[in-house]
C-alpha cells in the first residue's frame, strides 16, 4: 500500500518563506533582485521553466500521457443514473474516498428529459484505489429504500437550495480544522446563485456550515465548483466557472462569452478576497469546463490542473463518422451541441494560484474511437491524483487518475483509472543521436544529496554538473567527475568520483547542468 504521505502530509510543514521558486512568484523583496532561487529541499518538477535558464542540443519539455487502465467503477444503480460525474478522489489513510454526482438524463424522446430523480451525491472507496465498493450507507430514500450510496441530496434544507450534483469533498489540512469539519464539501445553490459549503466528521453525514451562499452572483458555477486548503498561503482556495463576458447577481446568470476560471481566497471558507480570473503565459482561449486545481502532493508549492476542454466541432463528414452516430443524432435534437461537442482533459500548473503554464496539446485525448468515447462529457478528470501501488510486480508507486466514460449514454456512464509515473507530468527530453543539455538558473538547496526521478534507454544515460552562479564548473563536480546514470527509477542519487555528499554546497548559488542521451529527466530534489 502507498504511505500516508500523499494527500495526508502535513500542511505545516511547508513554510511561505521557503515557497518562492521562480521570479514571478518571489517576494517583493527577492523580486527586486536577480538573485538565486531558493529552493530548499524540495522537489522540483519540470511542468513549467521556473528553473530552466536553456535548453540546448536536442533536449525539450516535453507533455507526457496517462496510460489507460481498467474500469473503476460503473454506474449502474437506478439512482444514479446516465449523468455521473465530478469526482472527487482522495487518500484518508488506508482508505481510498471517492464521491461524484447521480444524474439522470434520457435522451430517447429524441428530448432531454432530467425529471428521473433529483441530483445526488454518491460515496463509493476502495483499498487500493483500484478495486472500488459502493457502500450501502441507509441514509437517505430511493424509492422506498434506503439501501444505496447517497450521502447528500439536493433540495431545501431550510433556507438553502442545495444542489447536491455539482460536489467537491475534500479533506481538511487545515490544522486547525474542528474535529466535526474534517472533512469538506462545496455545493451549488440556486436561486440565490452561490456555492455552500458542508462539513462532515466522519465524510459521509454532513451539515451546512452557512445559511446563506458564499460567493453569491459571482460565476455561473454550472460545474465542479471547488475548495480546498493551501498550505503555501495558509488560507482556503476556490476555483469555480465562470462566462468571460457572462452577467451574474446573487438570483441568476445569463451566460456570454466563454467558460473559463475564477479564483478566491479565504481564511475560514466563508469569507472570501476580491476574486480575480486566472490567466495563462502562453494559452489561446478555450472554454474550460473544470479546472480540477489542487497543490501536488509530492510538491505542494505547485498547484496542477487538469481542466476539462470542451469544443464544438459543428456537423461535418468528420463528425458523423464518429462512434454511436445515430445516438449523436437524437441527442442534438434537445441541443445542437449534445450531438457535436467533444471533450477532453488538459494540463496546467502555477506557482501563484492565478498564473497558469497551460500546455496547450491535450494531456488525456479522447482515445481510440468506441461507442463510449468522442462525445460531450468525456475524459473529465476527477479532483484530484493519489497515489496506487504499481502496476508491475516490484514497481513503485503510481499516480492514479479518474476520468470519466459513457457519459448520458447507454444505461450508466463509468469512471476509468489512468495511470501515470510520480512526478510524470512534463519531462526533459533529449534523444538518442544529438542528445541534449539543461541547464538551470541560479539556485540554492539545503541538503546532502542530490536525487533524480528519470528513465534512460538500454544506451542512454544522464549526467549532472554542478556549477558556480558565472557557469564555471565547481572543482570535484564536473561533467567529467559524473558517473554516468542509466536506468528508469524515480528515486536515483547522483554519484560524482569523490562521492554523492553535496552538502559543502549547500547554500551557495549553483547551477545545474545536465547532459541527457536518450533520457527523460522528471524531477529533481537535494535531500
Amino acid at each position: 500500500m502507498p504511505t500516508r504521505r500523499n494527500f495526508l502530509q502535513s500542511a505545516a510543514a511547508v513554510t511561505v518563506a521557503g515557497l518562492a521558486s521562480s521570479k514571478h512568484v518571489a517576494s517583493a523583496d527577492e523580486s527586486k533582485s536577480e538573485g538565486p532561487i531558493s529552493i530548499g529541499g524540495r522537489r522540483e518538477l519540470f511542468v513549467d521553466d521556473a528553473l530552466i535558464e536553456t535548453l540546448s542540443g536536442g533536449a525539450t519539455q516535453q507533455l507526457q500521457h496517462p496510460v489507460p487502465r481498467e474500469v473503476a467503477l460503473v454506474h449502474d444503480e437506478p439512482w444514479e443514473g446516465t449523468g455521473c460525474g465530478y469526482h472527487s478522489v482522495f487518500q484518508d489513510g488506508d482508505l481510498y474516498r471517492m464521491y461524484y454526482k447521480a444524474w439522470h438524463l434520457d435522451f430517447s424522446t429524441g428530448k432531454l428529459n432530467t425529471g428521473t430523480h433529483p441530483l445526488f451525491c454518491c460515496y463509493a472507496e476502495s483499498d487500493d484505489g483500484v478495486s472500488w465498493r459502493k457502500p450501502m450507507l441507509g441514509l437517505h430514500e430511493f424509492k422506498g429504500s434506503k439501501q444505496n450510496n447517497i450521502t447528500i441530496t439536493s433540495g431545501k434544507l431550510g433556507p438553502l437550495n442545495v444542489d447536491a450534483g455539482h460536489p467537491a469533498i475534500f479533506k481538511d489540512d487545515n490544522p486547525n480544522a474542528p474535529a466535526d469539519a474534517k472533512y469538506k464539501a462545496i455545493l451549488r445553490s440556486s436561486n440565490p446563485n452561490g456555492l455552500l459549503p458542508f462539513k462532515s466528521a466522519d465524510g459521509v453525514n454532513w451539515s451546512p456550515m452557512t445559511d446563506a451562499p458564499i460567493l453569491r452572483g459571482l460565476g455561473a458555477f454550472d460545474s465542479q465548483n471547488l475548495a480546498f486548503w493551501d498550505p503555501n498561503i495558509g488560507k482556503y482556495r476556490a476555483y469555480w466557472r465562470i462566462f468571460t463576458a457572462g452577467v451574474t447577481n446573487e438570483k441568476n446568470w445569463k451566460p456570454a462569452g466563454i467558460r473559463a476560471i475564477r479564483t478566491a481566497t479565504s481564511d475560514d471558507l466563508i469569507t472570501w478576497s476580491p476574486h480575480t480570473d486566472i490567466t495563462y503565459e502562453d494559452s489561446p482561449p478555450e472554454e474550460l469546463y473544470t479546472n480540477q486545481i489542487k497543490p501536488y502532493h509530492r510538491a505542494p508549492h505547485l498547484l496542477l490542473g487538469f481542466p476539462a476542454r470542451y469544443v464544438d466541432r459543428g456537423w461535418s463528414e468528420s463528425m458523423k463518422a464518429l462512434p454511436a452516430l445515430q445516438q449523436r443524432e437524437m441527442r442534438s435534437k434537445s441541443s445542437p451541441r449534445y450531438g457535436t461537442a467533444v471533450t477532453d482533459a488538459l494540463f496546467m500548473a502555477s506557482r501563484d494560484g492565478k498564473m497558469f503554464k497551460r500546455w496547450n496539446e491535450a494531456f488525456l485525448r479522447p482515445g481510440i474511437e468506441r461507442a463510449e468515447a468522442w462525445h460531450y462529457g468525456h475524459q473529465y478528470i476527477g479532483w484530484h491524483l493519489v497515489e496506487t501501488p504499481g502496476d508491475l510486480p516490484g514497481a513503485p508507486p503510481e499516480l492514479s487518475l479518474y476520468a470519466t466514460e459513457s457519459y448520458w449514454h447507454g444505461k450508466g456512464s463509468a469512471v476509468r483509472r489512468h495511470t501515470l509515473r510520480l512526478d510524470g507530468f512534463v519531462s526533459v527530453n533529449a534523444p538518442a543521436g544529438q542528445g541534449g543539455e539543461l541547464l538551470t538558473k541560479p539556485l540554492t538547496f539545503t541538503g546532502d544529496e542530490l536525487h533524480l526521478n528519470f528513465a534512460t534507454s538500454a544506451a542512454g544515460s544522464v549526467k549532472v554538473e554542478l556549477q558556480s552562479a558565472d557557469g564555471s564548473a565547481v572543482d570535484g563536480f564536473a561533467l567529467d567527475d559524473c558517473e554516468e546514470l542509466f536506468g528508469d527509477t524515480v528515486d536515483r542519487v547522483v554519484r560524482w568520483k569523490n562521492g554523492t555528499n553535496v552538502s559543502s554546497l549547500a547554500g551557495q548559488p549553483v547551477r545545474l547542468r545536465v547532459q541527457l542521451k536518450d533520457a527523460d529527466l522528471y524531477s529533481l530534489q537535494f535531500a
